[in-house]
């Protein structure tokens, strides 16, 4: 998304050299020597090469037009995808926090609500891991959360928290805007590491929320 930025920046700069060209193309034209007197206007050759010249000159202009309104249009669409990361990321959290406090009350398992709050999380993980393009390879350990029997129900949504504590305070996350050079190895690791827990936060929603799902309460 970063290069899609800095090509539209690029192309916006060089259309606007343009303009500023085209713009003083005109005034040195204005400020030609005038013929001696008594010799007459020169004469033209090509009587279409004004009209030719101007038709360029629209043409740039136009392009210029249609260069900045795509400019702004691509502005748009990053400014509405980092407000949809910020209100996923957010939403996760704030269901995490209402998964714990549950647990930490030691209050009775309600089927039905966690089914609701573990296809909420999987989804807004989805959409998260569009951006993020998270990569993590399969392990065993994963792999076994997908048999999920009712009396392990409380270990696994304690772990989901976990998971999402992890990945929601990886500096990978959290410091993406201050990343130093030197740094870079370090956060390589780091955005290893939240790809992981995204795609295991992904995974074991899905499992819980299935689970669930065949425990809930008939309506």
């Amino acid at each position: 998304m970063k290069s899609k930025v800095v090509r539209v920046m690029s192309m916006a700069g060089c259309l606007i050299a343009g303009i500023f060209v085209l713009g003083a193309a005109k005034p040195t034209l204005a400020q030609s020597p005038a013929p001696p007197a008594g010799a007459g206007p020169p004469m033209n050759p090509d009587p279409m090469r004004a009209e030719r010249e101007r038709q360029t000159s629209e043409a740039r202009l136009r392009t210029a037009e249609l260069g900045a309104a795509e400019d702004a249009e691509r502005q748009k669409l990053i400014r509405m995808a980092i407000a949809n990361v910020k209100q996923d990321f957010t939403r996760i959290q704030v269901l995490r926090n209402d998964i714990a406090r549950n647990l930490v009350a030691r209050k009775p398992l309600d089927y039905n609500l966690i089914t609701e709050q573990t296809a909420e999380i999987r989804k807004r993980a989805q959409r998260l891991n569009v951006y993020m393009l998270a990569r993590a390879p399969e392990n065993k350990e994963q792999d076994s959360t997908l048999e999920l029997a009712s009396e392990e129900m409380i270990d696994a949504l304690v772990k989901l928290c976990k998971l999402i504590d992890n990945f929601t305070e990886n500096p990978a996350i959290k410091n993406v805007a201050t990343i130093d050079a030197k740094d870079r190895e370090k956060a390589k690791e780091d955005k290893a590491k939240a790809d992981q827990d995204l795609m295991s936060i992904i995974r074991l929603s899905e499992t819980i929320h299935k689970r669930s799902d065949s425990l809930k309460a008939p309506k």
